[in-house]
């Protein structure tokens, strides 16, 4: 295992096209939920505790050898927004493009010919992981890190947030990520086993009704 890849892959410069998509927090800063530093650190905290820990154990499952067609399928069920499950999917079909440029792999071949117009992101991300070497841990930080990071950096754009604050939300988040990737890691290694009933099943609300009013703007700074 090359912990090296774990860098490449959780770069923000990897073009897995996530600095399109806001992770709803677009939405939130127009609701007003988001001002400032303080309400963004709120923000991204329950981010981590609820589709950041569902995304995490998808990658840790994914990486640890389940079936990625059931993974997609549990994704999609724990998914009840239709335009989070289309971006979702838009997000898994850009990362294969680049996984399989960079890991070149027959595992993420087969999943791009099961799923031409892309499997979910988190399951994409974990066999990205296994095709890098990684363990199922390492594709879980990856997961849970993204699910506060995307936020953290779209603010900085959507309120000129100064980065100095935003970077300081990620390190005082940084102790409960390792939770997060812990609760997540020991759900998905027993997918394989036990099924994708082992994996949790954590419900943000409110940023399902957010990513449903925010596709709906005609205009917008982020995909999602």
């Amino acid at each position: 295992m090359s912990r090296a890849a774990l860098l490449v892959l959780a770069d923000g410069r990897f073009p897995a096209g996530g600095h399109a998509h806001s992770g709803g927090a677009e939405e939130a800063v127009k609701a007003g939920r988001i001002a400032g530093a303080a309400d963004l650190e709120d923000f991204c905290r329950g981010r981590l505790h609820t589709a950041g820990l569902v995304a995490a154990a998808l990658a840790a499952a994914a990486a640890a050898g389940a079936d990625p067609g059931e993974l997609d399928a549990a994704a999609d069920a724990r998914t009840p927004s239709p335009a989070l499950r289309a971006a979702a999917r838009r997000l898994g079909r850009q990362l294969l493009r680049a996984a399989r440029a960079t890991w070149p792999d027959a595992g993420l071949d087969a999943l791009a010919g099961k799923f031409p117009k892309g499997a979910h992101q988190p399951v994409v991300l974990g066999l990205t992981a296994r095709a890098a070497g990684l363990a199922p841990r390492d594709a879980a930080y990856c997961a849970a890190y993204e699910s506060v990071s995307g936020p953290a950096s779209a603010v900085v754009r959507l309120l000129s947030l100064d980065p100095f604050e935003a970077t300081a939300v990620l390190a005082r988040l940084a102790p409960e990520v390792d939770r997060v990737v812990d609760r997540a890691v020991a759900a998905g290694v027993a997918v394989p086993g036990e099924g994708v009933g082992a994996l949790p099943a954590a419900s943000a609300p409110l940023l399902e009704i957010g990513a449903e009013a925010h596709a709906g703007w005609g205009a917008r700074l982020f995909a999602s």
